[in-house]
């Protein structure tokens, strides 16, 4: 049988690897030693050159069925892993078939969760990691996307100002329809809280998560955070035709979420006294779409409301306020940002990705600052936090030069 590989984007070096030889048997000569969640298949993650994969083995026609579907997520432009291609037609020396592989991109900077506690997450974050999970959810259902396996340990996080951003990992169960109804939205509710439930009893149990956390009261949180998300996104809204400026605040209460508004559905009764606003489309990424527009940084959704304060303050600072928005911009990418990043060490540099490095240099700048009793300078805080803080933390990414 003939080695066959489906690719979207051809990489020569995949022939390279051991296909005749299961994964487990795969040796350190092919695979990279970075944290893997929970499978229920084989996995594990390679490198070949300066591109990283994980590689999953499974059954053929669920391989190109998760393959196809996550380039319809990736298209829709939603939160999911990248899908790099299908290897069939697998034999060991002996002959004996061996299972298809799905091969996607592997998410720089991204843990799965047991390596976020592994790394010291304590039981403070559960909300911030909640939260993520929740915004992907109503993410992929505002898509008509039914998950069927919503869980902790189908989903990787990457760090976004503080919180998190979560991305989904494994699509096998999920399916895109043409219209999501309500109880299709509670079931893949339904199986999240009580994954969620069974996955933070398995971290109490391993000693990794504080017993006295409630997993009961985690749960709840999820479910009323996924409700409160999806009626504000959603939700009908009536008033009075004199108060017209609900539907500007209705628009900038989505965009404070990040999410930006594409179509409303607004109707008036017959008097024209009543008026009915329904948000149409919504999309997140408001503030990363405003500032790749003014820098072309491409960054996280919080990472990006943080950059774009840190140009209001650098605007004000420097008395610009007058000038063209995009220049100023571009001078702070050019005077601070950048500068900035730069002073990040090479051997340091898979310790966080550069828009988590300047927001964390922020934060530390605030704390330098209230204790000199004066603001300190960024490069100055950056030098601080570099010798202080960064060289004590984990390494999260595979850099250039590992």
């Amino acid at each position: 049988m003939a080695l066959h590989i489906v690719a979207s984007r051809p990489d020569p070096a995949i022939l390279k690897l051991p296909w005749s030889l299961r994964l487990e048997e795969w040796t350190d000569e092919y695979v990279v030693p970075l944290p893997r969640g929970l499978s229920r298949h084989v996995v594990r993650i390679v490198r070949l050159g300066d591109r990283t994969y994980a590689v999953k083995e499974t059954v053929e026609a669920i391989a190109f069925r998760e393959y196809r579907l996550l380039r319809d997520l990736q298209r829709l432009g939603l939160p999911a892993v990248s899908p790099q291609g299908v290897v069939t037609g697998r034999v060991d020396k002996e002959g004996e078939e061996l299972p298809a592989a799905l091969l996607t991109q592997h998410l720089r900077f991204s843990l799965p969760y047991r390596s976020l506690f592994a790394h010291g997450l304590s039981a403070d974050n559960l909300p911030s990691l909640v939260d993520a999970l929740v915004v992907l959810l109503v993410r992929l259902h505002l898509a008509d996307f039914f998950w069927g396996d919503v869980s902790l340990s189908n989903v990787l996080f990457r760090r976004n100002a503080g919180g998190f951003a979560a991305y989904l990992v494994d699509a096998e169960t999920g399916e895109l329809k043409p219209s999501l109804s309500a109880n299709m939205r509670e079931y893949d509710l339904t199986i999240a809280t009580e994954n969620v439930f069974a996955e933070l009893l398995d971290l109490q149990a391993s000693e990794s998560l504080d017993e006295q956390v409630e997993a009961h009261a985690i749960i709840e949180l999820l479910a009323e955070r996924y409700h409160a998300l999806w009626d504000e996104l959603t939700a009908e809204e009536e008033f009075s035709a004199g108060e017209m400026w609900r539907i500007e605040q209705r628009i900038e209460r989505l965009n404070d979420l990040g999410f930006d508004l594409d179509e409303l559905d607004i109707v008036t009764d017959f008097d024209g006294d009543k008026v009915r606003i329904q948000p149409k489309v919504v999309e997140q990424g408001h503030h990363r779409r405003e500032l790749q527009a003014l820098t072309g940084l491409n960054v996280e959704e919080a990472q990006a409301r943080r950059l774009l304060n840190d140009i209001a303050a650098y605007t004000a600072h420097e008395d610009l306020g007058r000038e063209d928005r995009t220049l100023v911009a571009n001078r702070w990418l050019k005077d601070i940002y950048e500068p900035v990043i730069a002073m990040i060490p090479p051997d340091l540099r898979g310790k966080l990705e550069p828009a988590e490095f300047f927001h964390e240099v922020l934060v530390h700048r605030w704390y330098l600052s209230e204790r000199a009793g004066a603001e300190v300078s960024i490069f100055d805080t950056a030098r601080d936090y570099i010798a202080d803080v960064l060289t004590t933390k984990p390494d999260e990414a595979v850099t250039a030069d590992d």
